[in-house]
C-alpha cells in the first residue's frame, strides 16, 4: 500500500510538474507577437525588420526572406550567410502548391571518399572542421536567386539593398554578439588570417555591445551580386577571388565548381498528423523524412490524454526517435547520387511496425536497434527564420555554415565566410559506432554529391490554410526541436510561445543517450527515467523561430526563440 502511494503521488507530482515547466515560460513576455499583415522571425533584430520593410514596400514572403537571407549574412555571421547553403519551402497562398528549395553545398570535382584520413585510415577531425579543406561549394547565392527569380515580385537589388547598407556602414554588435566575436580568440590558432583580421580587432582589444562591426569587403561583394546577379559569385569576380584563396591554402574548390553549382526545385515530402499536413525538405536533408515517421510512429499513441513531461511521454518520444534516426543512419544522402526508400520510411505501415516494438513500457537499447550496421562499439551552426506575407504566402528557411562561422575561413578580398559542410559526409568510410560516427555508403564523399543534413524548415498546413512555419538550427537535433514544437501545438494545443519556449529532448539513435534541456532537471523526472534505463545528459537544444496563422481570426503570432535570441517583428 504504501508503494503505491508512492507512485501515486510522483505521477500527481510530474503532472503538476508538466504543467509548471510548460506554462512558466520565461518572464516577462510571454506571449507571441502579433500582426495582420505580414510577420518576420528571425534570430537578429536587424534581419527581422528589414524583412518586415520589404513586405511594406509591397514585396512577398520570398522577396522578405532573401532579404532576411542577405541581411544575416552581414549582422549574423556565425551562421548566416552568402559562403554556405541551406533550403527553404514555399507554400504559395491561392494554390496551395509547395516547392522545396535545395541550395545545400556539393562536395568540389575533387573530394574523395578517404580524404579526411591519416595514413593509418584514422578520421583526421580538423581537416573537416577547420580551413579550406573544410569547404564545400557554397550554394545559398544560387539558392536566393532562383527563389526570386521563380517567386520574387521585387528586383534583385531592393533584396539586398539593406543588407549592403549594413556591411558598408556597420551595425551596433549587441552583448550576445560581441561575446561572441570575443569566443573566437580560443580558435585563433585555426582560423585564416583573413578571418582574423576581420573579426579580431586590430589593437587585439575585446568587442563591446555597442562596438560597430563594418564590412567593407563583404559590402563590395554583395555589390557586385547585386549588380551581376548571382553570376558575380559563381562565374565573376568573387569566384576568381575564391579559386584563388582555395587554391593558395590547399583547398579544393575550383573555379568550375562554381560555375557548375546549381540550386535545385524538388517536391517536399509531405505527411499526415492528426488531420494536419506536414510538409517538409526531402533529401539530401533527412529532416523532412524522419520528422514525419516519427509523427506516424506517435499517431497511434493518444498523447492528448498524457501530461507532456510525463516519463511516459518521453519514452514514447524518444523510443520513436530512436528507430527512426537509426532509419537515417542506414538509408538517407543525396537522391541524386543514392536509392534512398523515402516512401517507405514516410509509410504509416512502417511506423505500425515500429509501434508495436516499443508499445510495452520499456526501454529498449540502442544495440538492439539495427546493430547490424555497427562495425565498432565504443564505451553544431544553423540559423531558421520564418516569413508570411499579407496574400499568406509562407516561407520557411534553414541555412547553415555548419559550425559556427563555418570553417574560419575568409577568402581574401571577399569578405565571405566559408562554410564547414564538408564535416556533414560521413568521414571514415565503412565505420559505424555506438558514439554516433556513421560511415553508411549513402552519405559518403563522392564529387558533387550534396552531404546530408537534418535541417528541417517546415510548414504545417491546416483545412487548406498555412497554419505553422517553423524548423532550427543544431545539427541532428533539428528534427527532434521541430518535432517538439509540432507536438506541443498539435496534441497540447499550446500557444505558440509556450509551445517554443518549452523544454525539448533529443535522442539520436546512437550514442544511446537521451538529451533533456535544463529546465527538465527536477530529481523525480530525472530518477523515474533512469529507472526505466535512460542514460540522460543536458544540454540547451536548437531556436525554433516561428508564426502561427490563427485558423479562426486569420491573425499571425510571431514566437522568437529567446535560447539564444530572436526578433518576431510583424505589421
Amino acid at each position: 500500500m504504501a508503494v503505491a502511494k508512492r507512485w501515486i503521488f510522483l505521477v500527481c507530482f510530474l503532472v503538476c510538474l508538466g504543467f509548471l515547466l510548460v506554462s512558466s515560460g520565461n518572464e516577462p513576455g510571454q506571449d507571441a507577437v502579433v500582426a495582420k499583415n505580414g510577420m518576420v522571425v528571425s534570430v537578429d533584430e536587424h534581419a527581422s525588420r528589414i524583412g518586415v520593410e520589404i513586405l511594406k514596400k509591397g514585396g512577398n514572403a520570398v522577396d522578405a526572406a532573401v532579404a532576411v537571407g542577405f541581411a544575416l549574412a552581414v549582422t549574423y555571421p556565425p551562421a548566416g550567410n552568402i559562403g554556405g547553403g541551406g533550403f527553404m519551402i514555399i507554400r504559395e497562398p491561392q494554390s496551395g502548391k509547395c516547392v522545396a528549395l535545395d541550395f545545400r553545398e556539393k562536395a568540389p570535382e575533387k573530394s574523395t571518399a578517404d580524404m579526411y584520413l591519416d595514413e593509418e585510415a584514422e578520421y583526421v577531425q580538423d581537416r573537416s572542421l577547420f580551413g579550406h579543406l573544410a569547404v564545400g561549394v557554397p550554394g545559398t547565392v544560387k539558392g536566393f536567386a532562383r527563389a526570386m527569380t521563380e517567386y520574387g515580385s521585387l528586383s534583385w537589388e531592393d533584396v539586398i539593398a539593406p543588407a549592403i547598407v549594413l556591411a558598408e556602414k556597420g551595425f551596433r554588435l549587441s552583448k550576445k554578439m560581441a561575446l561572441s566575436f570575443n569566443g573566437i580568440r580560443s580558435l585563433k590558432n585555426k582560423a585564416s588570417k583573413e578571418f582574423l583580421r576581420i573579426f579580431i580587432k586590430p589593437d587585439k582589444s575585446p568587442w563591446k555591445e555597442g562596438d560597430l562591426f563594418v564590412q567593407k569587403e563583404l559590402a563590395e561583394s554583395l555589390k557586385l551580386i547585386a549588380t551581376h546577379g548571382s553570376a558575380a559569385f559563381y562565374g565573376g569576380q568573387i569566384a576568381d577571388l575564391i579559386a584563388k584563396d582555395m587554391d593558395k591554402h590547399g583547398g579544393l574548390i575550383s573555379k568550375k565548381d562554381l560555375l557548375e553549382y546549381d540550386a535545385v526545385l524538388r517536391k517536399p515530402v509531405i505527411g499526415r498528423y492528426r488531420g494536419y499536413e506536414i510538409v517538409s525538405m526531402p533529401p539530401p536533408s533527412s529532416g523532412g523524412t524522419i520528422l514525419i515517421e516519427i509523427l506516424n510512429i506517435l499517431e497511434g499513441f493518444d498523447l492528448r490524454r498524457m501530461s507532456r513531461f510525463a516519463p511516459e511521454t518521453l519514452r514514447l518520444m524518444a523510443e520513436a526517435m530512436k528507430f527512426a534516426y537509426f532509419d537515417r543512419a542506414k538509408h538517407m544522402g543525396d537522391q541524386d547520387f543514392e536509392e534512398i526508400p523515402v516512401a517507405k520510411l514516410v509509410s504509416k505501415y512502417h511506423a505500425r511496425n515500429i509501434r508495436e516494438k516499443i508499445k510495452t513500457k520499456t526501454v529498449i537499447p540502442s544495440l538492439e536497434i539495427g546493430g547490424e550496421i555497427l562495425t565498432s562499439e565504443k564505451g553544431r551552426e544553423t540559423t531558421h527564420y520564418s516569413v508570411i506575407d499579407k496574400s499568406r504566402m509562407a516561407v520557411s528557411t534553414t541555412y547553415t555554415l555548419n559550425g559556427g562561422y563555418g570553417s574560419l575561413v575568409v577568402a581574401e578580398g571577399t569578405g565571405v565566410l566559408l562554410n564547414n559542410e564538408m564535416a556533414d559526409f560521413n568521414m571514415k568510410p565503412g565505420f559505424t559506432d555506438d558514439q554516433g560516427m556513421i560511415g553508411t555508403q549513402p552519405n559518403q564523399i563522392a564529387p558533387y554529391k550534396r552531404m546530408l543534413s537534418s535541417m528541417t524548415p517546415t510548414i504545417v498546413v491546416k483545412e487548406g490554410k498555412a497554419f505553422l512555419i517553423t524548423g532550427s538550427p543544431g545539427g541532428r537535433t533539428i528534427i527532434n526541436t521541430v518535432l517538439s514544437v509540432l507536438v506541443n501545438v498539435i496534441d497540447f494545443q499550446l500557444p505558440i510561445q509556450k509551445a517554443i519556449d518549452a523544454p525539448r529532448l533529443n535522442h539520436e539513435w546512437m550514442p544511446d543517450i537521451l538529451y533533456l534541456e535544463q529546465r527538465c532537471r527536477e530529481k523525480e523526472l530525472k530518477e523515474a527515467l533512469e529507472a526505466m534505463g535512460y542514460h540522460l545528459k543536458w544540454r540547451r537544444q536548437g531556436d525554433a523561430h516561428s508564426i502561427l496563422i490563427d485558423p479562426e481570426t486569420g491573425l499571425f503570432y510571431g514566437a522568437a526563440d529567446r535560447r539564444v535570441r530572436g526578433a518576431a517583428i510583424g505589421y
